[in-house]
C-alpha cells in the first residue's frame, strides 16, 4: 500500500466524521427541538386529555409540513418573489373557511366526514407513548425530503378494523395509478401545446388563475386529509376546541410559509418547469379534480401523497418522451427521477405501516395474520 492510500484511509474516517458534525451543527435547532417533543410525548402520553392536544399540535405542523409539497409546493416554488405573510393570510384563511364549513355544517366534525368511515369513527380515549411520538418520526423522514403518507403514518395507528386500513390501501394505490396515467395522457396529448404557448412572460391573468387554482387544491386536499390531523381529538369538537384546533394550524402555516416550505418541498423544485405559473395552474388544477372525484366517490380517507407523486411521475415521463421539458430531460434521466420518488415514497409507506403495527394491535394482526 502506497503511502498515499495509508493517507487516503486515514482521512476517510475524520471527513465522514467532519461531515457529521457539519449536519449537527447546520441542524442543531432542529435536533434540539426534536429532543424537546420526544421528551414532552413520554411525558404526557398518559394524560388524555393533554396527549390528544400535544399529539394534535405535533401531526399538525409535521403532516402539513410533509404533505405540503402536494398542494402548496408547486405555489410556493412559483411565488418565491411574493412575500410570505401575503401567502400566509391567503392559504390561511382558505383553511379556516374550509374547515369552519365543516365544522358548522356536520356538527363539529371537521374532517369532512373522513373520520365517520369505517374504521376511523372511535375517538380515541388513551394513548401509548407511539401514538404521540408517530409524528415525530413523520418530522425525522420530512427532513429527509420523503414524501411520506401521513394517512398511513397517523390515521393507521387508530384504526379500529383491518377492513377499514385495506379499503385506505387499496384507494390510495389506485388513485396513484389513475393519476400516473391520467398525467401521461394529458401531458403527451397537450404537452407540445402547452411548449409553444408557455413561453416568454407570463400574462398577468396567469397569476390570478394560479392563485385560484392553487386555492382550489388546498381546499380539496384539506377535505381529504384533515382528518390525519384531528385524529387525535374528539370526532366533535366544541367552539372552544375548535378554535385551539384552527389557531394551531394556522399559526403552523405561517412558520411553514415563513421557511419557504421545509426540505421535502425539493422534490418539487427538482421537477421540470414548476416555478413558470402557467405549468404550476395546470398541475393544481388537474390534482384537484382527480381529489375531488375521489373525495365524491366514498368517505374512506385516501393517502394524497400516491396521487401527487403519481401525478408528478407520469408528467415527467410524458414531458421526457415529447421532449416538452425547458430543460429537454432525457426519458432515462426521468425515469431515475420517478424511480427515486417512488422508493422514497415506499420507503415511507413502509416505515409508517411498521410505526403502526408497533402501536396498534389491529394492524399487525391485518399485516402479519394469516
Amino acid at each position: 500500500m502506497s503511502q498515499t492510500d495509508v493517507v487516503s484511509h486515514t482521512e476517510d474516517p475524520r471527513r465522514i466524521t467532519d461531515l457529521f458534525l457539519q449536519f449537527a451543527v447546520r441542524e442543531r435547532f432542529f435536533i434540539a427541538m426534536l429532543g424537546v417533543a420526544f421528551l414532552v410525548a413520554a411525558l404526557t402520553y398518559q394524560t388524555p386529555h393533554i396527549a390528544m392536544w400535544v399529539g394534535f399540535a405535533i401531526a399538525g405542523y409535521s403532516a402539513v409540513a410533509n404533505d405540503s409539497i402536494q398542494t402548496l409546493g408547486t405555489f410556493i416554488a412559483s411565488n418565491k418573489k411574493t412575500p410570505w405573510w401575503l401567502l400566509w393570510l391567503f392559504v390561511g384563511g382558505i383553511f379556516l373557511a374550509t374547515v369552519g364549513y365543516s365544522w358548522w355544517v356536520y356538527d363539529g366534525d371537521v374532517s369532512h366526514q373522513r373520520l365517520l368511515a369505517k374504521g376511523f369513527e372511535t375517538a380515541p380515549t388513551s394513548f401509548q407513548f407511539l401514538h404521540i411520538a408517530a409524528p415525530i418520526f413523520l418530522l425525522i423522514l420530512t427532513r429527509l425530503r420523503m414524501p411520506v403518507s401521513t394517512t398511513f403514518l397517523l390515521l393507521s395507528c387508530f384504526a379500529t378494523s383491518g377492513s377499514g386500513i385495506m379499503a385506505v390501501t387499496v384507494k390510495s394505490v389506485s388513485g396513484y395509478g389513475i393519476a400516473f396515467v391520467a398525467a401521461i395522457a394529458i401531458w403527451l396529448a397537450f404537452g407540445p401545446l402547452m411548449k409553444k404557448r408557455f413561453v416568454g412572460e407570463a400574462h398577468p391573468l396567469w397569476r390570478v388563475l394560479q392563485w385560484l387554482s392553487a386555492g382550489a387544491l388546498w381546499s380539496v386536499w384539506l377535505m381529504q386529509d384533515a382528518a390525519n390531523i384531528a385524529v387525535y381529538l374528539p370526532r366533535s369538537l366544541s367552539g372552544l376546541e375548535f378554535l385551539a384546533f384552527a389557531g394551531v394550524i394556522f399559526v403552523g402555516l405561517g412558520v411553514l410559509l415563513r421557511m419557504g416550505g421545509e426540505k421535502v418541498q425539493e422534490v418539487v423544485d427538482e421537477k421540470a418547469d414548476v416555478v413558470d405559473v402557467r405549468a404550476a395552474t395546470m398541475i393544481n388544477l388537474i390534482y384537484a379534480v382527480i381529489l375531488y372525484i375521489f373525495k365524491i366517490k366514498s368517505k374512506v380517507p385516501m393517502s394524497t401523497t400516491w396521487v401527487f407523486v403519481g401525478l408528478l411521475a407520469g408528467r415527467e415521463i410524458a414531458m421526457a418522451l415529447r421532449r416538452a421539458g425547458s430543460e429537454e430531460r432525457t426519458v432515462g434521466f426521468a425515469l431515475r427521477l420517478v424511480t427515486k420518488d417512488l422508493i422514497y415514497v415506499t420507503i415511507g409507506f413502509i416505515v409508517a405501516l411498521i410505526i403502526a403495527a408497533a402501536i396498534n394491535p389491529i394492524v399487525r394482526d391485518a399485516l402479519f395474520s394469516a
